[in-house]
């Protein structure tokens, strides 16, 4: 049984669950602040809805992770600022335990609708949409040989964030957070009738790095790639799971 931790910082949510919470939570408030101190130099990078232009080298690595998947799914930088920080963030506490004391090594980091995991066992991953028929009603589930791995949602209909689309629900896997985060957000965009699901999920599926991707219309679904097993999700504790800022939340 897995106990996550709720940790706020600078107006972002995130559920955490990690044998090294404070390396998880120290990588997040670091990272966010140098992203916050490139930004002040680069604007624009804040700004855009599309690709920037490349930066140089002296650019921080999380600047640079942005700004990659920005230009690999034609959308602003930050629109890959959760995925990015949620797989900094994992990847340091596992890097940072203690292997001979803990004998199982996890770390998973969720933000608003966008998580990465690194796993040592099964996970049974909710799937949250506002689509009356599909509301709660079905999971992944997330094998340890699947992970590390980026899972990443963006929504027209819930959460805070801009979207350009009339989307439910748009989930992106990948191994990449950043890449996920910023797919999510350019299918969610491309969405705008039923008849868009096909077309987006032949684009998004053709990006590099996509592992496979769900798309959520009305009570239409679109489906690319190796996804993980979807099963009926049993958690009636669902509904209590959802962090309210963000994307969306599978």
């Amino acid at each position: 049984m897995r106990t996550f931790h709720r940790f706020s910082y600078r107006n972002a949510n995130y559920r955490i669950f990690s044998s090294n919470l404070k390396s998880v939570t120290d990588a997040i408030i670091r990272q966010r602040d140098i992203l916050e101190k490139y930004i002040l130099d680069n604007p624009e990078f804040l700004n855009s809805l599309l690709p920037v232009p490349k930066r140089p080298e002296y650019a921080p690595e999380i600047a640079k992770m942005m700004q990659k998947a920005g230009e690999l799914t034609k959308v602003g930088p930050m629109a890959a600022v959760a995925g990015t920080i949620a797989q900094m963030g994992a990847e340091e506490g596992v890097k940072n335990t203690n292997r001979d004391k803990i004998k199982t090594v996890e770390a998973i980091v969720e933000n608003g609708g966008d998580i990465f995991m690194i796993l040592d066992s099964e996970l049974i991953l909710g799937i949250h949409s506002d689509v009356d028929a599909l509301r709660g009603k079905l999971a992944f589930r997330i094998r340890p040989e699947d992970t590390p791995l980026a899972v990443c949602s963006s929504s027209s209909t819930m959460g805070h964030s801009l979207s350009l689309g009339d989307c439910n629900l748009a989930t992106v896997f990948s191994k990449s957070g950043a890449l996920a985060d910023a797919a999510a957000t350019r299918a969610c965009n491309l969405i705008k009738t039923v008849s868009d699901i096909q077309m987006t999920v032949d684009g998004i599926s053709a990006i590099p790095g996509i592992s496979g991707l769900m798309i959520i219309k009305g009570d239409s679904v679109g489906m690319a790639g190796d996804l993980p097993e979807i099963i009926s999700n049993g958690d009636p504790e669902i509904m209590n799971k959802i962090t309210r800022y963000g994307h969306g939340a599978p």
